[in-house]
């Protein structure tokens, strides 16, 4: 099986030794993306800001195989708060996926300085 790095500097750069995401076996598997602005560093304030971010960086690495939210099938989310941030998370989620929508995991994590870290597995297209 090969697999092949994906990037795009329309996503923020590694901040470490990993790929913003890996072709492999039929799917595209992203890195975990926080809000970073890939411009400016900037993170908004709200965790509804700040999950449009990041699905806006996982769909520039979507994008470079021809992909988008769409072709979305599995995603996991850390959100620093899971009981307070939940149903506002889950309303910006819902404005950028379609039924059916992906199988999802959300879990409550110790954030460094951001609300909501997203990362997702996609079918890749014949």
């Amino acid at each position: 099986m090969t697999r092949q790095a994906v990037r795009t500097d329309g996503a923020p750069a590694p901040a470490g030794a990993y790929s913003q995401g890996i072709a492999a076996g039929g799917f595209l598997y992203t890195a975990g993306f926080g809000p970073q602005h890939p411009g400016t560093g900037e993170v908004a304030p709200t965790v509804g800001e700040q999950t449009a971010q990041v699905l806006a960086n996982i769909s520039a690495v979507l994008a470079e195989r021809g992909l988008t939210l769409a072709d979305v099938v599995k995603t996991t989310v850390h959100l620093h708060n899971l009981k307070a941030d939940f149903a506002e998370f889950d309303a910006v989620y819902r404005e950028h996926f379609e039924a059916p929508y992906p199988v999802r995991t959300t879990v409550g994590s110790e954030l460094a300085g951001i609300l909501v870290e997203i990362d997702v597995v996609a079918l890749l297209r014949d």
